[in-house]
């Protein structure tokens, strides 16, 4: 099994396979070099000479050589057209195919930043050049067992684990590397990552050695009884009730004193198996036990898997405001298990739904297009958001910019949950009704009603009964992105274009909350 990396030109393939094979210990092979000295020529020269055609036939020869001849552990990289061959994507079967994705701009530059940039036939025209950047895209990412993004120098090294473990997966399994200003971790998402493995088998998949840090499992008292016989020998199981009313600094104190009572000590590992609120305590437990250990996430909702078990916000909510206590504190890894999705009820799924909705909103394009469409949550949707959620992390990871358009629909909805004693509506629920509200403040009534029949379509409500306006407005004014002397919104101008940070009128916030009153 070889390591193969694939990618568009200027995503740095050339340079990670160096890294990777540095590591491992083996001689990284590249095509585009070793063609250009079988030709005995540049490769533009080629394609002046004899044609594109030409070069893709002589490009397919040798790639097959290379990946039918490839040893265990070889590191090859690929010229970024060479997997629009069949025979070629054929030959990929039981190596792990590794995505470097790089956006065109960034590759542009970096192409024309190179002696030869301006020589090379397919990046002579910037719009040809983004448009066949659009065109390959969808076929990188349907190959890519891996997807590795924007890699500082000698990052790549530090996945090399992570890449191995992947030959321990279930069939299917596809790994993302997080990157953050405080840490980088492996997220896996597979089928029957929690169901199907043994013993043996977690320990390779798993992002912590289990026989030197012990895991201990936090997790609600009905999403434990399900799973937690399925994460191998664990060093002790805590439990909580379920449901957002237990995400509260008395979990927390349960959570720790259990953990003591455990023997727990810093050289072992925290567990959140579970969704949101699981994610949220167990993390919150994990970065403050004794200081701080490493916590793996095992998300089992839907909200969990494609939002809160990334990015390390952890915390607990106080009677007057949701998530007020709290701390960044990333994971070791992350296993997503579409599997557990099955045993949800449909209403927990349809909340769990409104965040895929919500991260459509914000990245736009094929995504949103899909969710509008009504599409089925599969595990490309899953994957799909998580990539939205890392790549905005990846640039801001403590709220300080671009993070905040995450909260979109978050203030109002998380409100409406202060409002109700966070008994009455589950946090997708609310956040729906928030998501109308930004829409509305947005003064986009057409993509507002739009959304309101995705709500509806999905058993979602769409109304607010029974609550009192004053009671969630006052719960805004207590919002934790308060500043100074106004909280902040995050508005919507189209899928794919939103803004964070916004100010807006009282008055128009006391309208927007009043409208979804039935």
């Amino acid at each position: 099994m070889a390591f193969v990396l694939i990618g568009f030109m200027g995503a740095g393939k050339s340079t990670v396979a160096s890294e990777l094979a540095a590591e491992i210990g083996v001689t990284a092979l590249d095509s585009d070099t070793l063609l250009e000295e079988r030709l005995g020529h540049p490769v533009a020269n080629e394609f002046a000479l004899n044609g594109e055609a030409s070069f893709r036939a002589k490009e397919e020869q040798l790639v097959c050589e290379l990946l039918s001849d490839a040893r265990p552990d070889s590191v090859i990289a690929l010229g970024g057209g060479s997997v629009l061959s069949e025979r070629v994507r054929g030959a990929l079967a039981g190596h792990v195919t590794v995505l470097l994705d790089i956006d065109p701009d960034t590759a542009w530059e970096r192409v024309h930043a190179t002696p030869d940039g301006a020589l090379r036939p397919l990046a002579r025209d910037r719009e040809a050049f983004r448009a066949l950047h659009a065109s390959r895209g969808a076929l990188y990412e349907e190959l890519a067992d891996a997807v590795l993004v924007d890699l500082p120098i000698g990052g790549a090294a530090r996945a090399v684990g992570a890449l191995r473990a992947l030959s321990a997966a279930p069939e299917g399994t596809r790994l993302l590397w997080a990157r953050s200003a405080s840490g980088e971790y492996p997220v896996l998402i597979g089928r029957g990552l929690i169901g199907e493995c043994d013993e043996e088998q977690l320990g390779r998949i798993w992002p912590l050695d289990r026989s030197r840090s012990r895991p201990f499992c936090v997790s609600d008292e009905t999403v434990a009884a399900a799973y937690a016989d399925r994460l191998g020998d664990l060093a002790g199981t805590v439990t909580i009730p379920p449901g957002e009313a237990h995400k509260t600094l008395a979990s927390a104190e349960h959570v720790w004193q259990a953990l003591l009572g455990a023997a727990m000590t810093r050289a072992d590992h925290v567990v959140a198996l579970g969704g949101g609120v699981v994610g949220d305590l167990a993390g919150f437990c994990a970065a403050t036990y004794q200081r701080g250990v490493p916590v793996v996430q095992v998300p089992t909702t839907l909200v969990a898997q494609v939002d809160s078990a990334y990015g390390g916000k952890t915390g607990v909510d106080l009677p007057e405001a949701k998530n007020y206590v709290g701390v960044y504190h990333q994971p070791a890894g992350v296993l997503v298990d579409p599997d557990t999705l099955a045993t949800l009820p449909p209403a927990e799924l349809a909340a769990g739904w409104v965040e895929v909705l919500k991260t459509a909103l914000i990245a736009g394009g094929t995504l949103w297009d899909a969710v509008a469409a009504g599409g089925e949550v599969d595990e490309r949707t899953i994957l799909a958001c998580v990539r939205t959620k890392l790549a905005v992390v990846a640039a801001d990871e403590r709220d300080g910019g671009r993070r905040q358009v995450l909260n979109l629909g978050h203030t109002v909805g998380h409100a409406i949950e202060t409002a109700t004693g966070y008994a009455r509506y589950r946090h997708g629920e609310a956040v729906g009704l928030g998501l109308l509200a930004a829409l509305r403040l947005s003064g986009q009534d057409e993509l507002r009603a739009q959304v309101r029949e995705l709500l509806i379509a999905n058993g979602l409500p769409v109304t607010l009964p029974d609550t009192a306006p004053e009671a969630v407005l006052a719960a805004i004014a207590r919002d934790k992105k308060r500043v100074s002397s106004h909280v902040p919104f995050v508005l919507v101008r189209a899928p794919g274009e939103v803004s964070h940070g916004c100010e807006v009128a009282a008055e128009d916030v006391r309208a927007a909350v009043a409208e979804l009153a039935p």
